[in-house]
């Protein structure tokens, strides 16, 4: 995969066109999903010609890639500090859907880009996250589940399926966007603003159902 932090140095690239390509492409992205994206287009939305672009990342898969990574970069270690801070259990889940959610909805096209990559390289693309010292690490949030059932705070749920729950309902939305706003007959702007909406519902939900009932 190619890698950001590497860019400079690797293609001998200015920051400034390395920026300007992966703007580009990443509003090319959002706007076409990966299938529908063509290195034409994001060539003449970053203002150069497709054989220079290409000189600079030589395919879509690189390119797609890198704006991930670009992307990586910024949301990991976002996570990591919800997953680390000291707050109450129900406050770090309400803290934890309105970040992810946020980073979905600026970079909607990356759930459908992790599923294209573990469908066509799972293991290389599951090592290369893996081997990132920057990799959401959920087992302070895990611990803290475990503790809070112990407490008999909450219901005793199994700390692994309520992270589960929290990532999924979080990120289904964004996979299947395609179909979701065919059935409800959305444009991507309308939806996009319902998912803004859905942060509270999600969070509200998985509480609720977490909680004793009295």
């Amino acid at each position: 995969m190619v890698k950001l932090l590497w860019a400079n140095k690797y293609y001998g690239m200015e920051a400034s066109t390395e920026d300007k390509i992966l703007a580009a492409a990443k509003e090319i992205f959002i706007q076409k999903g990966y299938a529908g994206a063509r290195m034409q287009e994001i060539a003449d939305r970053a203002g150069m010609n497709k054989g220079l672009l290409h000189y600079y990342f030589k395919n879509k898969d690189k390119l797609f890639s890198a704006v991930f990574m670009e992307a990586f970069r910024k949301f990991a270690p976002r996570l990591n500090q919800i997953f680390e801070a000291d707050m109450p259990l129900f406050e770090k889940i309400e803290t934890y859907v309105d970040e992810y959610m946020d980073i979905l909805l600026q970079n909607p096209m990356i759930p459908s880009f992790v599923i294209h990559e573990l469908n066509q390289r799972q293991e290389e693309f599951v090592q290369e996250i893996m081997s990132n010292k920057d990799r959401p690490n959920p087992m302070k949030l895990i611990v803290q589940i475990q503790s809070e059932v112990q407490k008999g705070n909450i219901r005793d749920i199994n700390p692994l399926h309520l992270v589960m729950n929290m990532i999924s309902m979080c990120v289904f939305p964004f996979v299947a966007s395609p179909l979701l706003k065919q059935l409800l007959q959305m444009d991507q702007k309308t939806y996009l603003q319902f998912m803004e909406l859905r942060k509270k519902e999600i969070s509200t939900f998985i509480i609720e159902s977490i909680k004793i009932k009295k």
